[in-house]
């Protein structure tokens, strides 16, 4: 989800956002933290730190891309 009236994000977040939104293929998918952040370091070519994954992920939580619910982590439509 990206809004222009919200200050953009480095290109290595949303990308890494980009990364992630296949694993949500319906509203209700959801993926634990710790799910996103083994995703984030083997499938982003941006990120190879589990510190740097859970940067990022702070970044789209922070900023409204994706929301916690019970430990798991929901897309924003």
């Amino acid at each position: 989800m990206w809004n222009s009236d919200q200050a953009s994000l480095p290109a290595w977040i949303q990308d890494a956002y980009d990364d992630l939104a296949p694993h949500f293929e319906d509203p209700s998918d959801e993926l634990s933290q710790e799910r996103a952040r083994e995703l984030l370091v083997t499938e982003s070519d941006a990120i190879d730190e589990p510190a740097d994954a859970d940067y990022a992920l702070d970044r789209l939580i922070d900023r409204g891309w994706l929301y916690e619910v019970d430990d798991s982590l929901r897309k924003t439509d």
